[in-house]
């Protein structure tokens, strides 16, 4: 093979990986959802969990919006014009021993939240999953740290775990 022939072999091996590269880019945005499914409405999930946290399924809620928006697979409406439905509420939250360290010092608490949730198809009036989603957060008691501002932490971390779980389920769980 003489080098013009190289040369052209080369270049069209090259643009031929640059085409499949650029044209086959990968998306799991709106991968697995039906394409009747366009919206989805989230009402305010209600806190059930008994913990008299402050706010809780106002939090949730915010963070699980914001979540839909950032995925861009399902434009967030209300609930009369929605094609799906995200219903809910946090049933359990639960703050444990974490980890004891020698001489039974408790260092670390663990924070369990606990949410029911219910997606349907608005379209087809049909129930898409209902399940419960739980996740957790750990939080120091000792050190230099404060404990009600590392338990509020754990809490967030906690809800934007379960978040992820949901939104997660709502996108892929086809």
């Amino acid at each position: 093979m003489d080098l013009n022939k190289k040369r052209v072999f080369i270049l069209i091996f090259i643009t031929a990986v640059l085409i499949n590269l650029t044209g086959c880019s990968y998306s799991f945005n709106g991968a697995s959802i039906p394409s009747h499914i366009k919206s989805i409405s989230v009402p305010v999930l209600q806190d059930k969990s008994g913990s008299g946290e402050f706010d809780l399924g106002n939090n949730l809620t915010t963070l699980l919006v914001q979540k839909f928006i950032d995925d861009n697979s399902l434009r967030v409406s209300d609930r009369l014009t929605s094609d799906s439905i995200l219903e809910g509420s946090i049933i359990g939250l639960t703050d444990a021993t974490g980890v004891v360290s020698r001489g039974e010092t408790l260092t670390t608490r663990r924070i369990t939240i606990t949410v029911h949730a219910v997606y349907k198809d608005m379209v087809k009036k049909q129930t898409v999953f209902e399940t419960n989603f739980s996740n957790y957060a750990d939080y120091p008691t000792t050190g230099s740290s404060d404990i009600t501002t590392s338990r509020k932490t754990a809490i967030t971390k906690a809800l934007n775990l379960i978040s992820e779980d949901i939104v997660l389920g709502v996108v892929s769980n086809w």
